[in-house]
């Protein structure tokens, strides 16, 4: 917590004794900006700045669904009796800038301290460290306790320690909130049932769709504003269906405990042509926001499991994304940043493909997961990890723009989360820090995990003949080129001595067909 000394103050007509700006992934009443306010003396501020909303140029959805959260939660606010100033983006005097925003409140609530919470993004800790030279008024920056281990605490877990696998981590997580445990042993036997969670789906499966509200007032203004105002961004907004309140984000976890965490574990790394959402939660998005607490999530989760609503390997799947995986990544964000961003182990320059923002490519997966992203800002981690993030590293696509393609496209996306999981895990862009290999997949993965080959211009079955599937060609191209760099990782033993025995002409057949793929890449050709 940084703290500085509060300057004598009046409270006047107009004035308040604390300003404490709330941002909008902090949609959270009990958020640490506000412990120990006080109602009456105390002011708080929201805004709609259009510098967050396009320093990447983020999905329509993303923006509607983030503007429209930030309007209801500032309503909460004031039937809670707090006196909050909202200045949306279309306000005359908007200047468009979080610290713009702050010295104009402070010009006109002379307050005697400026409270917030700690920022998810290591560009708004650098905003936030300006405002008090900016405004000449005292700036207390919080920790944000709704994080189940602090900065500190991920730092000294990594202090020493050789490698920062999550998987260490996460049972550590499990021993210091008890979820899934018995008796100090995990519930089970096992830690990890992730070896029960890899089934594809079938399509005459049972198929439950996550809860869907329609528009608001609120909502329908913004859907308006955000329409005319970024137009030229990527993504539908209609038809808009996000919970934009808490009662309707904790039902939507609720419709998702009742209807699809059983089979959760069992198909959540299944793709499926037209099926969205399958047994996800799809509620990151509110998580992310505020909306939702991670640990209550999780001791509901548990509570299915132990009322035999739902079996273990879902139950530990779903608690092992939030209590492992979540915190873990903003750990390592925070540990790392901010060189972390800049990171490109294998030295990747190609340009992120046009396709990436149109969905047009005759490579079915590819045509799914963008599509979808494109209508809905979500999809699964699947579709992310080993569809967009797989195409990418096997064709070199410089990191930095995969970052922030994710970064803009996918509504529950900032920068400490997304960043990890892009870089470290998706592009190996941090040459093994995060992730233990690179994970990358021929055609035969996604053949395995959904039924997009069998309707895909390309045959999943040919390996560098006129036709085959471009992953199969890249995959071993990617092995040899980046060689040197990953020789000596253990759990790539098998695929080298795999190319090893290839003939030489098979080999060349590879890097010729690879090669011929990359050019019409290059050349913006219709892939």
């Amino acid at each position: 917590m940084t703290v500085s000394k509060p300057r004598a103050h009046m409270t006047t007509e107009t004035g308040c004794r604390h300003l404490i700006p709330i941002l909008g992934d902090q949609l959270t009443p009990s958020i640490s900006s506000l412990r120990g306010a006080d109602r009456d003396l105390d002011r708080i501020l929201m805004v709609e700045v259009r510098e967050e909303a396009t320093y990447v140029r983020h999905h329509k959805k993303k923006i509607a669904f983030l503007f429209s959260a930030m309007r209801h939660f500032a309503q909460e606010l004031r039937e809670d009796g707090w006196q909050v100033d909202y200045v949306k983006l279309d306000d005359d005097a908007n200047t468009g800038s979080f610290r713009a925003e702050v010295a104009r409140a402070c010009a006109k609530t002379e307050p005697g301290m400026v409270v917030v919470t700690e920022p998810g993004e290591w560009r708004v800790r650098e905003d936030i460290a300006s405002w008090q030279s900016l405004t000449g008024v005292p700036v207390e920056t919080r920790e944000d306790t709704r994080f189940i281990v602090s900065q500190a605490g991920f730092r000294v877990w990594a202090a020493g320690r050789k490698q920062l696998r999550m998987e260490h981590f996460y049972r550590e997580m499990r021993l210091k909130t008890g979820l899934l445990m018995d008796a100090g042993k995990p519930a089970g036997g096992k830690w990890n049932y992730d070896a029960d969670n890899r089934k594809p789906a079938r399509g005459d499966l049972f198929m439950p769709q996550p809860a869907r509200w329609s528009p608001d007032e609120i909502t329908r203004e913004v859907i308006e504003l955000v329409e005319t105002r970024f137009a030229d961004h990527i993504g539908t907004l209609e038809p808009f269906w996000f919970a934009v309140t808490r009662r309707d984000a904790e039902a939507a976890f609720d419709r998702f405990l009742e209807d699809a965490l059983a089979d959760f574990g069992t198909y959540q790394d299944a793709m499926l042509t037209g099926e969205k959402f399958l047994y996800h939660s799809v509620i990151s998005a509110y998580l992310n926001a505020g909306l939702l607490d991670p640990l209550d999530l999780c001791r509901k989760v548990e509570a299915a499991w132990r009322q035999g609503r739902a079996p273990l390997n879902a139950a530990e799947g779903y608690i092992r994304q939030i209590l492992g995986w979540r915190e873990y990544v903003r750990g390592i964000y925070w540990l790392k940043m901010p060189d972390y961003a800049a990171s490109n182990a294998f030295g990747a320059s190609r340009q992120l493909p046009r396709f990436y923002w149109t969905g047009e490519t005759d490579m079915r997966c590819l045509s799914e997961a963008i599509g979808q992203t494109i209508e809905e800002a979500y999809a699964h981690h699947i579709q992310r990890l080993m569809v967009t993030g797989n195409f990418a590293l096997l064709a070199g696509i410089d990191p930095h723009e995969v970052h922030e393609w994710y970064l803009a496209v996918y509504a529950d996306a900032y920068e400490w989360v997304e960043l990890p999981n892009t870089v470290g895990m998706s592009q190996f862009a941090d040459g093994g820090l995060l992730a233990s290999k690179p994970y990358v997949s021929g055609g035969n993965y996604i053949n395995k995990m959904s039924d997009h080959c069998a309707t895909c211009s390309y045959d999943v079955r040919l390996k560098t003949e006129k036709g085959a599937c471009p992953f199969n060609a890249l995959y071993w191209d990617f092995l040899d080129r980046n060689h040197d760099v990953l020789k000596g990782n253990p759990r790539l033993g098998q695929p080298y001595a795999t190319w090893n025995r290839m003939a030489p002409d098979k080999k060349q057949a590879y890097r010729e067909s690879a090669a011929a793929f990359l050019g019409r890449l290059d050349r913006n050709e219709r892939l």
